[in-house]
């Protein structure tokens, strides 16, 4: 199209001013920019909205996975500890007992025969430990199997014991601990995928009571 146009009635030729596009002529340079500016913000909305979505998911999977972990963690702590016994070398039920890490026997297969379980808090990864009885007589000098429990846990004391006084209210066994005096075990797990980030750090927490060993409770 000619940038210049006849004026009919006047006789003169007038040249269009900047940006200023005649009657059929189609967009302008100003209405060209502002649609491209338009169409640039919608893109950047659509990505922070995207991005707001997955950081969500992220968090909702993060904390269904720890919950998830955790719950299973003192379902299977809670049944094994509630079990404990003597070895099958005569050992005592409990072996150790620490605020990071619990070792005792028992017959978590039921087939009979005691296993050494090993409960302990490696960095940040609650950890178990076991080992089978073998030989004759039987003793439990195999290795051990160990598998991870859960992870980003975030507390120092996992286990605190008490014994057969223990109303609700009294006071944990002070360290070093008698073993020959727990009767009940506290359980708590704090786990936090990233202490920067929500979701915020979960705790889990639990006690269980030794059948084997209660006397007054």
């Amino acid at each position: 199209m000619k940038n210049k146009l006849k004026n009919k009635k006047n006789g003169f030729t007038q040249t269009p001013k900047f940006g200023v596009t005649p009657k059929g002529g189609g967009f302008t340079i100003i209405e060209t920019l502002i649609g491209v500016a338009i169409f640039v913000l919608i893109l950047g909305v659509l990505a922070t909205f995207s991005k707001s979505i997955w950081t969500s998911n992220s968090f909702i999977m993060a904390e269904l996975s720890g919950s998830n972990a955790g719950r299973a963690a003192l379902k299977t702590m809670v049944a094994e500890i509630r079990t404990a016994s003597s070895g099958n070398n005569g050992a005592y039920a409990i072996g150790i007992a620490t605020s990071t890490s619990l070792t005792f026997y028992s017959d978590i297969y039921d087939d009979g025969l005691k296993e050494k379980i090993r409960y302990f808090l490696n960095g940040t990864t609650l950890q178990r430990g076991i080992i089978q009885p073998t030989g004759s007589p039987l003793g439990y000098t195999g290795s051990e199997t160990i598998t991870t429990l859960v992870s980003n846990v975030t507390n120092s004391s996992i286990f605190n014991y008490y014994d057969k006084n223990y109303d609700g209210t009294t006071a944990a066994l002070t360290t070093p601990v008698d073993i020959s005096a727990v009767r009940l075990i506290k359980i708590t797990i704090t786990t936090d995928v990233n202490p920067t980030q929500a979701p915020s750090p979960m705790t889990f927490s639990t006690q269980v009571m030794l059948r084997n060993l209660k006397d007054n409770l």
